[in-house]
């Protein structure tokens, strides 16, 4: 199945939901039948009486049951917010290539919200046995999910972890663990300065682009973002040529 080119949709029944940290839920959803889905690839929802659907990076995919992290930030969050056990939605996807993964020693670096690829490609690293060490950042303690395994953490409050955010320690991680291969997920700075950490140190980076995505498939074209390629700099769209760009072919907008 291409899924860039059409929208698989679906029917999908709601295993559970809950809230995991201060600001974050998740729901984990029992497809019809099993789909294969790749980390860093997402899912779109449709949010009852809304036109357009939501779309999520994939958390988790086990026995036929897919997880989504998620804040509620408008009337589509709100409205999976209130789902309930064996609630019936419908799913498009999955979208987007998903990272590639190497046989490689990786680090990971997730921050806020983009923890949820970045979990899911961890669990994947670990199913082949591929080291790897994850860090991620957050605000304070309270922002944390309950249903994450993470081996570094960063609280911008000093609340868990090491104090202050994650970006101050990005230089370090990598001095110290000395990874071949950098996969990052979260706000655009700080995919920015791993990508521009990983040029400095001769390591390959690949970055999860997070972008407000309509369609899924690249026709809205809402989701363009500037990519080097060919010694040209070319448009892409993060739902069908991303959302995993490498780092260093990204033109990064302050």
């Amino acid at each position: 199945m291409d899924n860039n080119k059409s929208k698989k949709i679906y029917k999908a029944k709601v295993f559970n939901i809950e809230k995991v940290s201060k600001s974050s839920h998740y729901i984990e959803i029992e497809c019809e039948k099993p789909v294969n889905v790749k980390a860093g690839q997402f899912i779109s929802i449709y949010c009852d009486g809304l036109t357009l659907r939501r779309p999520f990076s994939v958390f988790s995919n086990n026995n036929g049951k897919i997880g989504v992290l998620f804040k509620e930030r408008g009337k589509g969050t709100e409205y999976i917010k209130s789902l309930k056990p064996n609630s019936v939605i419908d799913i498009a996807g999955p979208f987007g290539n998903g990272f590639d993964i190497q046989n490689k020693k990786a680090l990971l670096i997730g921050a806020g919200i983009g923890v949820a690829p970045i979990s899911f490609l961890k669990s994947k690293l670990n199913e082949t046995h591929i080291e790897n060490i994850f860090a991620s950042g957050f605000l304070n303690k309270e922002e944390i999910p309950n249903n994450i395994q993470i081996d570094k953490v960063y609280t911008d409050d000093g609340s868990f972890g090491e104090k202050g955010s994650i970006l101050n320690y990005l230089e370090k991680l990598i001095k110290e663990y000395q990874p071949e291969i950098i996969y990052a997920c979260g706000p655009q700075i700080v995919l920015k300065t791993a990508a521009e950490l990983g040029e400095k140190y001769g390591v390959e980076t690949q970055v999860a682009m997070e972008k407000v995505m309509a369609c899924g498939i690249g026709v809205c074209r809402g989701c363009v973002i500037n990519i080097k390629k060919d010694g040209t700099v070319q448009n892409a769209t993060v739902c069908k040529d991303g959302p995993v760009f490498k780092g260093n072919e990204v033109v990064w907008n302050d």
